[in-house]
């Protein structure tokens, strides 16, 4: 699907859960892999979020992480990852392994379990400690989304 965006995007915005410590730590790393800045990282606790996608729910939103590419089009769940990480050098084998036909379905499945588990599994892998560790890297591009309107 492809969306009139309200704001003009620089980078492909992914919104993710800023409340879970897994998908928190997750993205901190991703902040690491993310080179060439090809992404701008947002809570989905942001308020401009309903500004960026207002034709997104806040129940779609908490289900799966969403990325918005510059011209509007959405990729949500597994196929964001393999959207975002088709853009990264570290990650291109991962979307690679995604694009072979078939994996996509099966890796859709998987992160719904994931994505429903993911408080639990953020206390069995001891995320939250974990992102205390691991600094997220300061990017000019996320700044936009954290000053005031």
């Amino acid at each position: 699907m492809r969306y009139r965006l309200n704001m003009d995007l620089n980078t492909n915005v992914v919104i993710y859960d800023g409340d879970c410590p897994l998908c928190t730590f997750q993205m901190k790393l991703l902040t690491w892999m993310d080179w060439f800045n090809v992404t701008t990282l947002v809570p989905l606790s942001n308020p401009k979020i309903q500004s960026i996608a207002p034709q997104l729910k806040r129940e779609d939103l908490m289900a799966a992480i969403h990325c918005i590419d510059k011209q509007g089009k959405i990729q949500r769940g597994a196929r964001c990852i393999r959207f975002v990480s088709l853009r990264m050098p570290l990650l291109i084998p991962l979307a690679i392994i995604l694009w072979i036909p078939g994996v996509i379905w099966v890796a859709e499945k998987v992160y719904q379990w994931i994505s429903a588990n993911r408080l639990i599994l953020s206390r069995v892998f001891g995320c939250k400690d974990a992102c205390g560790i691991v600094p997220q890297r300061q990017r000019k591009q996320e700044d936009v989304f954290n000053k005031p309107s």
